[in-house]
């Protein structure tokens, strides 16, 4: 294959399944990694995908997919676990919390000290993450499993929210919209983020500077439902000045 028809379908592999691992394109032909990486960075160069932690991700606009957790674990790795990072440092001892199915909540699990809190979570990722520190009381949903996100969605896990009252949910999302909202690519999640949020005292939406301005297909509400929002320093300063005159209280990494 010459190099040219392989860049060419790199670039409509990554297109169609949203993000590739370069170990994944490597097998796929039959070339090194270094090989991949050179033709990433090509391809990066000449804006027809973005390079990632581990692999490339398209740069075609889509909000209404939601990605399988192996693909979201590759996109804005660092950004995300700064922000984890910071959403550790508003958790105590004794606190009662929310962590959703979010990759960044599961690299908040990750960062989580070994002492006496109690997490609420509806994913596997996290509950596993989080079974190894003794101090911490896992509690799970339950419920339907969205393999693709190793998440428990449906009426089952809705309900088991309703028996809890938490301190804090630590919540991402695919869109902040500083007028029309919080929003999801999935129904299901977004009814149980919701549904986090409303049994919090205090909501943090954990999200990257991508994120801004962006639409998903399933609302979940407007933004009087956050007090806290925790993002990168990539965040353009016209939205800050929003957020401000909002009186959102927001921490950037």
């Amino acid at each position: 294959m010459l190099v040219a028809e392989r860049q060419q379908k790199i670039v409509e592999l990554v297109n169609d399944r949203k993000s590739v691992r370069v170990t994944e394109l490597s097998k796929r032909f039959s070339v090194t990694e270094e090989t991949i990486r050179r033709d990433l960075e090509k391809l990066e160069k000449e804006k027809k995908l973005a390079r990632s932690h581990g692999g490339a991700v398209s740069i075609t606009p889509s909000n209404d997919i939601e990605l399988p957790y192996t693909e979201r674990e590759i996109t804005n790795v660092n950004e995300k676990k700064e922000i984890a990072l910071e959403a550790v440092k508003q958790v105590v001892e004794n606190d009662k919390i929310i962590l959703d199915a979010s990759t960044t909540a599961w690299y908040m699990a990750k960062a989580l000290p070994n002492m006496p809190i109690t997490v609420l979570t509806n994913s596997i990722k996290v509950a596993m993450e989080l079974s190894t520190k003794k101090n911490i009381a896992v509690i799970s949903t339950g419920g339907s499993l969205l393999a693709g996100s190793l998440s428990y969605v449906g009426p089952l896990a809705e309900s088991a929210l309703d028996s809890y009252h938490v301190n804090k949910a630590f919540i991402s999302c695919k869109g902040l919209h500083l007028e029309r909202g919080i929003s999801e690519s999935d129904e299901q999640q977004a009814r149980i983020k919701r549904k986090m949020m409303d049994i919090a005292d205090s909501v943090y939406i954990m999200i990257d500077h991508s994120k801004f301005g962006a639409q998903a297909f399933s609302r979940l509400g407007g933004i009087d439902l956050i007090d806290h929002i925790i993002t990168d320093s990539g965040i353009d300063t016209n939205t800050v000045q929003q957020i401000v005159e909002k009186s959102l209280n927001l921490m950037k990494v």
